[in-house]
């Protein structure tokens, strides 16, 4: 008699969490998680994959400390890459001897990533686009006027993620992701331990070309404060 789904063998649970990963990694790939939005709950996961929850949280885990996503505390867990590159580049910022040298380099990457997708955004942008510019300026803002620098460094690199995004161009979020440690720490160094007024640079014109739908302004905006930093 064919023995019932109920009594299969289970696999070890290795396996099952190699098997796990391997769904999650298959939905991001598919795109049914694109890069940039947030996941399922671990609930959600539990239930859409049929395995419990350790295995959920260890499988999440390793494509944590892969570069595939990214927890987020108070808000969720993020798709930031579809591969390895983002922790090489990490690597490449935190290990280098060259550090100076290689901020430099950071800013003239990200500027060719960014005065495209700012061009590209204020061509394609859609009224969700838009909401979510809105959201993280917003968020960018109040950061900046309460003095908190951890969560301005947070807001100012989501507000350049959600430019992006709004490009629409699933290769260019996917490389532009794989710097993201990259590009908080050029945030970061930029201001210090303190939100210095002469540290400000104000993104409601970038959001405003992008949502006029004039791209060679949005690029000119993007490509203002992506100057190489003194010295670099």
């Amino acid at each position: 008699m064919t023995p019932s789904v109920d009594s299969a063998p289970v696999p070890p649970r290795g396996r099952r969490v190699q098997q796990t990963i391997a769904s999650l990694r298959d939905r991001i790939l598919r795109g049914e998680w694109p890069v940039g939005g947030r996941i399922p709950t671990e609930p959600q996961l539990v239930t859409a994959l049929g395995v419990g929850r350790n295995t959920v949280r260890e499988a999440v885990r390793a494509l944590v400390h892969a570069g595939v996503l990214e927890c987020r505390q108070g808000s969720g867990t993020y798709v930031v890459s579809t591969d390895e590159l983002a922790p090489v580049v990490a690597r490449r910022i935190t290990d280098d001897q060259r550090a100076e040298l290689r901020m430099a380099e950071v800013v003239e990457v990200r500027r060719a990533f960014e005065v495209e997708a700012a061009r590209l955004a204020a061509l394609r942008r859609t009224p969700e686009d838009l909401a979510a510019l809105d959201g993280a300026l917003a968020a960018r803002e109040a950061a900046w006027h309460g003095g908190r620098v951890a969560e301005f460094v947070e807001a100012d690199a989501a507000l350049h993620t959600a430019v992006v995004a709004a490009a629409h161009n699933d290769m260019l979020a996917e490389l532009y992701a794989s710097v993201g440690t990259a590009l908080r720490s050029t945030i970061a160094r930029t201001m210090g331990d303190e939100l210095a007024p002469e540290r400000y640079v104000d993104h409601g014109r970038l959001v405003d070309a992008i949502r006029a739908g004039d791209p060679a302004r949005a690029a000119r905006e993007a490509g203002a404060f992506l100057e190489p930093p003194p010295g670099g």
